[in-house]
C-alpha cells in the first residue's frame, strides 16, 4: 500500500507513468529489433509486436489488479485505453498529418477491431468474465497474430487510395532489413519489462487508494487516468513513428493494440483471476462500439483520417473524461 494524500498518490502515479513510458520504449526498441530479423513490414510489425509491446502497461495493470480482486480498474483499464487509443491517439496524430491508410487495415484489421469489440461485449454482458471465457479470448487473438504472420508473409506492399507505398522509409526501412540482435537489445528487453511491471504495480495501488479517498468509483480512475497513463507508450510510439514516416507502425500500433488490449489482457486477466465488475461497464463499453464503428467507418470511405475529423474523436474524448469526473 503507498501510504499519503491525494497528492502523493498523484505523485506516484505520475511517476509511474513515466516508469510505464521509458519501460515500454525500451521493450518495444528491443522487439521491433527482433521482429526486422525476420523481415516483417512495417503494418505487421505495428500489428503485432508493437502493438503488444505498447500493451505490456494495460496488460501489466490488468493482471496485478485481477490479482487484487479490483475487477473493476482491470476491465476499465482495457475499454478506456481502447478509447483512448482510438478516438486520442489517432486523432492527434491526423491533426499532425493526414493519414492514408492501407487497403488491408481498413478491410482486416478494421473489422478484426469491430469483432473483438462485440466478443467482449458479449462476454462483459452478465457482468464477469470467467476463466473459459478468458482462454477464449487469448485464443482468439492467437488465431489473428497467426494469420497476420502468414499474410505478412505473400502480401504485397501496401499503397494508398492513389497507389503510392505507405509503408516505404520507415522505421524497417531506416535499418538494415536483417537487424542484429544482439545482447545489449535483450538486456533492454528485460529490463524494459521489469520497468513496466514495477510502475503497473505502483499504479493501480495508487489509483485504487486515490478513487477511495476522492470518494470516485474505480471504473472511472481506471477508465480515465489509468486508462490514459497506460497508453503512454501507444502515444509516443505513433508520434515517433509518423515522425520517421512510417505510418504502418504509427496508425497499426493503435488498432492492433486495441485488438490485443479486449482479447488477450483481459483473456489473460481472467485465466489469472475471474473478473467482475460494476454495471458501470455497459457505458463504457457502449462508447467503445460507437468510437470503433465511426472509426472504422471514417477509414473505410476515404481511406484517410483527415485532420478535421482527428479533430471531432480528440473532443469526444475530452467530453468522456470531463462527464465521468463528474459522474
Amino acid at each position: 500500500m503507498v501510504q499519503g494524500g491525494p497528492a502523493v498518490q498523484v505523485g506516484v502515479i505520475a511517476v509511474s507513468v513515466a516508469g510505464l513510458w521509458v519501460g515500454a520504449r525500451l521493450l518495444v526498441d528491443a522487439v521491433v529489433r527482433l521482429a526486422q530479423r525476420f523481415g516483417l513490414s512495417d503494418l505487421t510489425i505495428g500489428l503485432t509486436v508493437v502493438a503488444m509491446g505498447t500493451s505490456t502497461p494495460e496488460l501489466a495493470v490488468s493482471v496485478d489488479a485481477a490479482l487484487k480482486g479490483l475487477g473493476d480498474i482491470a476491465v476499465a483499464n482495457v475499454l478506456g485505453s481502447n478509447v483512448y487509443n482510438l478516438a486520442f491517439v489517432l486523432g492527434v496524430i491526423s491533426l499532425l498529418k493526414v493519414i492514408p491508410i492501407a487497403e488491408s487495415l481498413v478491410k482486416r484489421d478494421g473489422l478484426a477491431l469491430l469483432a473483438s469489440t462485440l466478443v467482449v461485449g458479449i462476454v462483459v454482458y452478465d457482468l464477469r468474465i470467467t476463466r473459459l471465457e478468458g482462454a477464449i479470448l487469448t485464443g482468439s487473438f492467437v488465431a489473428y497474430t497467426v494469420y497476420l504472420l502468414r499474410a505478412n508473409q505473400s502480401a504485397p506492399a501496401e499503397t494508398d487510395q492513389e497507389g503510392e507505398p505507405i509503408t516505404a522509409g520507415g522505421v524497417v526501412g531506416a535499418v538494415a532489413e536483417r537487424a542484429a540482435f544482439r545482447g545489449r537489445h535483450l538486456a533492454l528487453l528485460v529490463g524494459g519489462l521489469a520497468l513496466v511491471l514495477v510502475s503497473g504495480d505502483f499504479m493501480v495501488v495508487a489509483a485504487s487508494q486515490l478513487a477511495r479517498d476522492g470518494g470516485i468509483s474505480e471504473w472511472v480512475i481506471g477508465g480515465t487516468i489509468v486508462a490514459a497513463g497506460t497508453s503512454t507508450p501507444e502515444f509516443a510510439v505513433s508520434l515517433v513513428a509518423l515522425r520517421r514516416g512510417s505510418l504502418g507502425v504509427s496508425v497499426g500500433n493503435v488498432v492492433g493494440s486495441s485488438v490485443y488490449n479486449v482479447t488477450a489482457i483481459l483473456g489473460v486477466a481472467a485465466v489469472v483471476r475471474p473478473l467482475a465488475v460494476s454495471a458501470t461497464a455497459f457505458g463504457t463499453l457502449a462508447w467503445l462500439a460507437a468510437v470503433s464503428v465511426l472509426m472504422v467507418a471514417a477509414l473505410w470511405t476515404g481511406r484517410e483520417l483527415s485532420r478535421w475529423e482527428g479533430g471531432l474523436f480528440a473532443g469526444s474524448e475530452v467530453v468522456r473524461w470531463v462527464l465521468g469526473i463528474l459522474g
